[in-house]
C-alpha cells in the first residue's frame, strides 16, 4: 500500500537509489522511490539504440573515482570493465589530445618539445595572474590568450551560454594541464564502466523486497498523499520544490542527436569537443568504453539549450547566493518535517558519478543518525489542495 512507507523518495537516479537502497539494506525502512521519467537511473540511463548499440541517453558518464571503498559498495550491483576515456579537440582541422598535453602543445605550436621546454613556453605565453576571478583569467593564467581562444573560449559560450570571464575559475580550473603524452581525460586511480551498463546497475540496486518504485509520476502528485513515518528525500530542483518563491535558478539543458552509422568505429577516441565549429559542443561514441562489440557505431552530437530538461547549475556568484537562499529554507524544511535534500539539483552543484553517490551516503548517514533511531517521527502535515494520484500503479524495480 503506497501509505505504508517510512521512507519516500523522490527520483530514482543515482543519488535517490543509493539512499534508498541503503535505508532498505541497512535499517529495514519501507521505501517508496518515485520519478517522472518512464526509467531509473536519472541522467546516466543507458538504453539499446534501434541500431543494436547500447547508447547513454542524457550524455556520457565516464565513471571514475580515487575512493577505493566507494567502488566497493558499487561492486554489489554490477561488474566492471577497464575504461579508456580520450578526448580530442577539433582545432585548426587536427584532432588534438584534451586536456591539453606535451602532444598538443607540440601539434599547436608546430615544434619539439621536452616537458622542460613546454614549461618555459607556457610560462612565456601565461598571463600574469595570481589569484583568478573568473574562468577566462584562470586559463589564461595557466596557457595563456592563444590556447584560450583555440580551446576554450568557443566551448565554454556555447556550453554555458555565457563566457568564461563570467563563471566561476573552477569551471575551466578543474581540467588539468599536463607536461607529459597522458591522453587520459581524467587522473583518477580508477576508470572503469559497468560491464551491463548504468541502468542494469541501478536496476540491481533498486531490487530489494523493501523498495517500490513508482515510474511516470511526478512528485507533486503525491507529495500531498503521502506520510512517510521517517523521511523524505527530494532530489530534484530545490527551487521547483518550493515553487520558485525565491525566483528561478538558471540552469543549461542538452539537446541530443543520435547517428546511427554502419561502420565499427566512426571517431578515433570516445568523445571529440568542437569549440569553434557548429553549433554542437561535442560528439560521443560510447561504444569505445562500454566493451560493446557490434558491427554498426552511434554517434551522439550535444547541443547546449537554455531551455528543456535541467542538467547543468550555472556556477555564478548571483546563482549561488540565490541557492544559499533556498539552502536555508531546505534546512527548514529538514527540520520541520524531515525533507532531505540530495543530488545535483537539489544541491545546485555539478557533481560527477562518483561524486554524486558519495553525497547520497552523506546524506543517508545523516538519515540514520537523526531519523533511524527510535520510534518513528511525527509524519509530515499535508499541504493544501491535495489531488488524487489518478494514474499508475506501483512497481517494483
Amino acid at each position: 500500500m503506497l501509505d505504508d512507507v517510512d521512507l519516500l523518495v523522490c527520483g530514482a537516479g543515482p543519488a535517490g537509489s543509493v539512499v534508498a537502497e541503503r535505508a532498505a539494506a541497512v535499517l529495514g525502512w519501507k521505501v517508496l522511490v518515485v520519478d517522472q521519467r518512464s526509467h531509473v537511473a536519472g541522467n546516466c540511463h543507458d538504453s539499446t539504440h534501434p541500431s543494436g548499440v547500447l547508447v547513454h541517453n542524457y550524455g556520457p558518464h565516464y565513471f571514475r573515482t580515487n575512493d577505493e571503498s566507494l567502488l566497493r559498495y558499487l561492486s554489489r550491483f554490477t561488474d566492471w570493465h577497464e575504461a579508456n576515456y580520450e578526448v580530442r579537440s577539433l582545432v585548426r582541422g587536427q584532432l588534438l589530445p584534451f586536456p591539453i598535453n606535451l602532444t598538443t602543445l607540440e601539434a599547436f605550436f608546430g615544434k619539439s618539445l621536452t616537458p622542460e621546454a613546454a614549461a618555459e613556453l607556457l610560462a612565456w605565453k601565461r598571463h600574469d595572474i595570481p589569484a583568478p576571478t573568473n574562468s577566462e583569467e584562470q586559463v589564461l593564467s595557466r596557457v595563456g590568450p592563444e590556447l584560450y581562444d583555440a580551446f576554450y573560449r568557443g566551448y565554454t559560450l556555447k556550453q554555458w551560454g555565457v563566457s568564461a570571464a563570467a563563471l566561476d575559475p573552477g569551471v575551466c580550473g578543474r581540467i588539468p594541464v599536463r607536461l607529459s603524452r597522458d591522453a587520459r581525460y581524467v587522473d583518477h586511480k580508477f576508470q572503469v564502466m559497468p560491464t551491463r551498463g548504468f541502468t542494469a546497475l541501478f536496476r540491481s540496486m533498486l531490487n530489494h523486497r523493501r523498495i517500490r518504485v513508482l515510474l511516470g509520476c511526478k512528485y507533486d502528485e503525491v507529495r500531498d498523499l503521502i506520510r512517510p513515518r521517517r523521511a523524505t528525500v527530494f532530489t530534484g530542483p530545490i527551487d521547483e520544490y518550493f515553487g520558485h518563491r525565491l525566483g528561478r535558478l538558471p540552469y543549461r539543458s542538452l539537446r541530443f542527436e543520435f547517428v546511427a552509422k554502419p561502420v565499427e568505429f566512426a571517431q578515433p577516441c570516445v568523445q571529440v569537443n568542437y569549440p569553434n565549429d557548429f553549433a554542437y559542443t561535442r560528439s560521443v561514441e560510447i561504444k569505445h568504453v562500454t566493451g560493446q562489440r557490434h558491427a554498426h557505431t552511434v554517434v551522439s552530437y550535444e547541443t547546449p539549450s537554455a531551455t528543456g530538461d535541467p542538467f547543468y547549475p550555472i556556477p555564478r556568484a548571483e546563482n549561488r547566493a540565490l541557492y544559499a537562499e533556498y539552502a536555508a529554507l531546505a534546512e527548514r524544511e529538514r527540520a520541520r518535517h524531515g525533507v532531505y535534500f540530495c543530488g545535483r539539483l537539489a544541491q545546485y552543484r555539478y557533481f560527477n558519478t562518483d561524486e554524486v553517490i558519495g553525497e547520497a551516503l552523506r546524506c543517508f548517514e545523516r538519515l540514520r543518525a537523526e531519523r533511524g533511531a527510535g520510534p518513528p517521527g511525527p509524519a509530515r502535515e499535508n499541504s493544501p489542495g491535495a489531488r488524487p494520484m489518478g494514474r499508475r500503479a506501483a512497481s517494483s524495480s
